[in-house]
């Protein structure tokens, strides 16, 4: 039997300013390993992902998130 492991993420992310920005981070995200879905409201530039904490870690997705061209406001 295996068992479903998920945690969420949410984050503020600067340098969003519009659906095309939105979308490539959102691809970005979903095709990321141990990401199983990510949600972003581009008005409000928040992100909130669910991951499997086994398989990717909160710096992780940051550094994708970064890698990207985004930065995360703390």
């Amino acid at each position: 039997m295996s068992q479903y492991i998920s945690n969420i993420l949410e984050l503020t992310v600067d340098g969003m300013r519009c659906g095309g920005c939105s979308g490539r981070l959102q691809k970005a995200l979903d095709g990321t390993e141990g990401i199983q879905s990510s949600n972003i409201v581009l008005e409000a530039k928040r992100v909130t992902v669910s991951f499997d904490p086994v398989r990717i870690n909160a710096a992780g997705i940051r550094e994708r998130i970064e890698q990207t061209g985004f930065s995360i406001v703390d």
